[in-house]
């Protein structure tokens, strides 16, 4: 609703008393919530106290909301309704990644880790003008409260058949070093098929304390019926997985494994090798998969006898996903999927650089992970469908492949 001559007048008198910025400022911040207000009441069908016909619903009080323009910060108010919801079009609605990619790079320009990147990057979000520490602090704690509420809600609501595990490297300030710091992140795969983000962390290396401290802190939360972790095979994780999982199934990545055989191998004869291999994979039953592992030993102990001693050593742990229903052996002889999260991650990321402690990249990488999640959470297609899940239920009673114990070679 327009202002009255009586409020204009108020108006005047209160920008007479400031300095041209805060004119500047209290001005657009008035002209803000006029049209606000204005959309609001075209919205309701009635402006506030009128009675009319084509009212849809009433106010309901409304929240605080902090605009950060050019003008400066702009402290508006956002009506409420009874019923529905409404969100003014002048100011446009953040995602929850695009909130916490402005909370780091603000913390960053507050903190002094100042380079030309994160001046632009200030810029481009339209606070050239700078903001406040208060105003980063009530950002970034909004945000971690929606992080720590993911992170610890209860898992025990289901059982999780798949568990993928996987880590990428980003850089943060450590006290006055920059350091390489991990983000870990754990996948599952519920019994109805559907995938969710169950954790993720964020430390100084991916040793076997730390996986182990965040595996415990996932069967903590209700993590249960776990048959089958996929991973690569770095010591400390594969470590973690046999004293956290004791008694599952492990399945050796074998994206990684395959990168482990090239690096070994002169370049010439990489696609030969791999080739071969490959067609382990390309079996369609079990028996046929381990037969065919066998022929590929047997050819490459003639030529290239060193990765057949690496296939060897890794035999159980390469076929693990063998025991399991054949329409799922594609989505679970690899962290492919996990592989795509981590992407996403660094691409969020590296917009920053270097974060301005490790707190910032766990809020970042965090709410990454949660749209990733409610991505997943609001698909119609499941990563199995459900019937193909109750197979499952059947493995154990198959005698041709028994599932096969965690190998840490």
């Amino acid at each position: 609703m327009a202002l009255d001559q009586s409020a204009l007048l108020e108006l005047l008198g209160e920008l007479k008393l400031t300095d041209t910025t805060e004119r500047i400022r209290v001005a657009t911040e008035t002209l803000y919530q006029e049209l606000i207000d204005a959309e609001t009441a075209a919205f309701i069908g009635a402006a506030p106290f009128e009675r009319s016909a084509e009212r849809t619903t009433h106010r309901n009080g409304t929240r605080p909301k902090i605009v950060t323009t050019t003008a400066g910060d702009l402290d508006l108010r956002v009506p409420k309704l009874r019923q529905g919801s409404f969100f003014p079009s002048l100011l446009e609605r953040r995602r929850r990644i695009d909130q916490a990619l402005f909370a780091v790079v603000m913390e960053a320009y507050v903190h002094g880790v100042f380079t030309r990147k994160v001046d632009d990057l200030v810029r481009a979000l339209g606070a050239d003008t700078g903001i406040s520490k208060s105003e980063v602090s009530r950002i970034c704690a909004d945000l971690d409260e929606d992080v720590a509420a993911f992170r610890d809600r209860p898992l025990d609501a289901d059982t999780y058949p798949y568990v993928f595990l996987d880590a990428t490297y980003c850089k943060a300030r450590v006290g006055r070093r920059v350091v390489s710091q991990a983000v870990v992140v754990a996948v599952g795969v519920a019994g109805d098929g559907r995938r969710e983000v169950l954790g993720f962390d964020v430390g100084d290396t991916e040793s076997q304390p730390f996986w182990t401290t965040f595996l415990r802190s996932l069967k903590a939360r209700g993590l249960d019926g776990v048959k089958l972790v996929i991973s690569d095979a770095h010591t400390g994780l594969i470590a973690a997985i046999e004293t956290v999982f004791h008694g599952t199934s492990w399945q050796r990545c074998r994206v990684h494994f395959m990168r482990n055989v090239l690096a070994a191998v002169p370049k010439r004869s990489g696609e030969m090798v791999a080739s071969v291999i490959r067609t382990i994979f390309a079996q369609p039953d079990k028996r046929h998969v381990r037969s065919q592992f066998d022929e590929v030993v047997t050819m490459l102990t003639r030529s290239h006898p060193g990765v057949a001693e690496m296939l060897e050593t890794a035999r159980e742990d390469l076929l693990a996903f063998a025991a399991f229903p054949r329409t799922h052996w594609r989505q679970i002889w690899s962290t492919n999927p996990l592989e795509r999260v981590n992407k996403e991650i660094k691409r969020r990321t590296d917009v920053v650089g270097t974060f301005p402690n490790p707190a910032a990249l766990l809020r970042l990488a965090g709410h990454v992970l949660i749209e990733q999640h409610d991505e997943w959470d609001g698909a119609e297609r499941r990563y199995f469908s459900e019937q193909s899940m109750k197979l499952l239920d059947r493995i154990d009673d198959d005698e041709e492949v028994a599932l096969p114990e965690l190998n840490a070679a």
